[in-house]
């Protein structure tokens, strides 16, 4: 496996199956495009998939916990030790996504890719560790290239499990005290946009909060400057374990031929890195919502994404993009399931 494997080609679009749906579309009792962006993503999936009547019934949710070094600086309204323990919440059942996975019979698998307090006791976690969490990016880089290139991996080693399940659709989550910091920096470099015009709350902060935390990504971005020359760097010397992995699982996605639904912001923000390390991953990526972190929209808009929801959320742990789930589901079944105007004796608009 090459060290540079995501620069390996995608798997494409099929074409054929996407034109068949297009015309099963024009065939349906409704107006066309009377279902508006239904419509579009049952068209998009059957590409994805290569059939021309496309489903989603297995879906794989793989959730990827990491620390900031970054915290240290005071820019996270919760304490770091946060983190390990949403872990136990993630496999005892009673975090918003395991709560979605169990509605939608979708496996979670939660891998611990470097939390400060790691919980080595818990099971149901699958322990990938590369170190105590991150170096805080003020200081220099917050990870090494090493780091970077074995969280990475971590995302596509993921998918190549969750592509042994028969999976139909792949959905990143992340947990991380002060990853919204690092999202945000993250976004600054490859918008080339000012902290202020992008930062938000986070977990909670309030004005000042916001404030410091501007100045405190503002001040990084001085500090590597040059140094940020491209999409890896960046992620190397702003980034996180999890956000990462989402990078790498993605990438692995559009390689594998598995349609990943990008959650949230921070979500978002790996799926930016992801294209730009690769443009043609862009064509595997369906956005489930516009969130509620102020930078959000501008990252969507960076990848000309058309999101399915728009609910004020700013969980993460990829529970916007489960929530998502059934329009992706329902827009498949209406897609097979509704009749042509032959099948229902309904008169079809004059030429």
């Amino acid at each position: 496996m090459s060290r540079q494997w995501w620069q390996a080609e995608c798997r494409p679009v099929d074409a054929r199956a996407r034109e068949a749906a297009e015309a099963r579309q024009r065939q349906l009792t409704k107006p066309v495009g009377a279902l508006g962006q239904l419509e579009r993503v049952a068209i998009r999936l059957a590409g994805l998939q290569g059939r021309p009547r496309p489903c989603i019934e297995r879906v794989f949710i793989g959730l990827f916990a990491g620390d900031h070094g970054v915290v240290e600086e005071g820019v996270s309204a919760y304490p770091q030790a946060v983190t390990g323990q949403m872990l136990a919440n993630f496999v005892g059942g009673g975090a918003a996504i395991s709560v979605l996975a169990r509605q939608l019979g979708a496996t979670l698998e939660v891998l611990d890719l470097g939390t400060v307090t790691p919980r080595a006791d818990l099971p149901g976690v699958r322990q990938q560790r590369l170190g105590p969490g991150t170096q805080s990016f003020l200081r220099g880089p917050a990870m090494s290239a090493e780091q970077t290139l074995l969280a990475l991996q971590a995302g596509r080693d993921s998918l190549l499990r969750a592509e042994q399940l028969g999976v139909e659709l792949f959905i990143g989550g992340e947990m991380g005290i002060g990853n919204t910091t690092a999202a945000t920096a993250l976004a600054c470099c490859l918008l080339d946009c000012p902290a202020a015009e992008l930062v938000g709350p986070g977990t909670g902060l309030d004005g000042d909060g916001v404030a410091h935390k501007a100045r405190v990504i503002e001040a990084a971005l001085a500090l590597h400057g040059p140094a940020l020359r491209g999409p890896f760097e960046a992620l190397q010397r702003l980034g996180g374990f999890e956000i990462a992995a989402l990078v790498g699982a993605y990438l692995a996605c559009a390689q594998q031929g598995v349609p990943a639904l990008v959650d949230g912001f921070i979500c978002s923000v790996a799926a930016l890195l992801a294209v730009r390390l690769n443009p043609a991953c862009r064509d595997w990526l369906l956005f489930a919502h516009c969130g509620a972190e102020p930078g959000h929209r501008r990252v969507l808009d960076a990848l000309a994404a058309e999101p399915l929801l728009q609910l004020g959320l700013r969980l993460g742990e990829g529970s916007g993009a489960a929530l998502a789930v059934p329009l992706l589901q329902l827009a498949c079944r209406l897609h097979e399931e509704m009749a042509t105007f032959a099948e229902a004796a309904v008169a079809e608009r004059p030429a």
